[in-house]
């Protein structure tokens, strides 16, 4: 299993001690994980781990180069279920993110839905949500099959968090060879999905996959919030049924590159270990 780190396990600090943090926890892959367009106060004073959309490839090729990390895959989590507005990361940033991953040799773009935060977001209706998220990633896809990039729908919202939705948003995207899904197995599960019918489902669609675990108390809210940044415990230690989703990603032959979403340097290495135990199992 091929077990990269969210660039995100230090606070106040950039990309290239990200990526160093990384790789003395042990880790070779890590994923472009937070971004902008233009330029940031907080990136260009070295206290966040953002990157501009608009860099040059050849900065963050050094960086990844310098800690010893391969970049394997690029977030642009989007918002595509409130109004469009310069001010909403959405179809011009998912574009931007195609094109600078494929300049870095990138091949797994990731994208989402979100939670709508407007009134507007809020009221619309199933079919609704699925028809503006799939207008607003058609120019996203056209770039990620012109440049040999996949486009992967994460699990992180009202329509990707279901399952129905989910395929009918895939179904109304088409370019089955350029768009697959990204299964965060925490997410899925606090939208009230089952990551396990999601690989029962979609199958070889599945082209990434983002650990996460949640706690018993999370319970209570599952179904009524979508998404969070990072898990707060190791997985294993909540009640997602991270070995079950091991065993099933085994079983169904989906050998792809994931990602640990996890806060706190023990429970990131503790993951990690607890994964290779499990695929080892299944081994042997």
């Amino acid at each position: 299993m091929k077990i990269g780190c969210f660039a995100c396990v230090e606070p106040f600090a950039p990309l290239a001690r990200q990526l160093k943090a990384i790789q003395e926890m042990g880790f070779t892959f890590a994923d472009v994980t937070d971004n902008h367009d233009g330029g940031a106060l907080g990136e260009e004073f070295g206290f966040a781990p953002t990157v501009s959309l608009d860099s040059h490839p050849s900065h963050l090729r050094a960086l990844a180069k310098d800690a010893g990390i391969r970049l394997s895959a690029f977030c642009a989590h989007a918002n595509l279920l409130d109004p469009s507005s310069p001010a909403t990361y959405g179809t011009a940033q998912i574009v931007k993110a195609v094109r600078l991953a494929s300049d870095l040799g990138i091949r797994e773009v990731i994208t989402c839905d979100g939670e709508p935060h407007t009134a507007f977001g809020k009221s619309l209706k199933p079919k609704e949500r699925v028809l503006i998220a799939c207008e607003k990633l058609q120019f996203p896809v056209q770039w990620a099959e012109e440049l040999g990039v996949r486009l992967l729908i994460e699990t992180h919202g009202p329509v990707t968090d279901n399952l129905t939705l989910m395929g009918d948003l895939l179904e109304r995207l088409g370019h089955e060879k350029t768009v697959g899904i990204c299964l965060d197995t925490g997410n899925c599960w606090l939208g009230g999905g089952d990551p396990l019918a999601y690989i029962k489902t979609f199958g070889k669609r599945i082209g990434h996959v983002h650990w996460k675990d949640m706690p018993t108390e999370m319970e209570k809210q599952r179904g009524k919030i979508f998404g969070c940044g990072m898990a707060l415990i190791a997985a294993g230690d909540g009640v997602v049924g991270i070995e079950g989703i091991v065993k099933a990603l085994k079983a169904a032959k989906i050998d792809v590159p994931t990602t640990l979403e996890i806060a706190g340097a023990e429970a990131v290495m503790l993951s990690a270990k607890r994964l290779k135990q499990w695929e080892r199992r299944v081994d042997a």
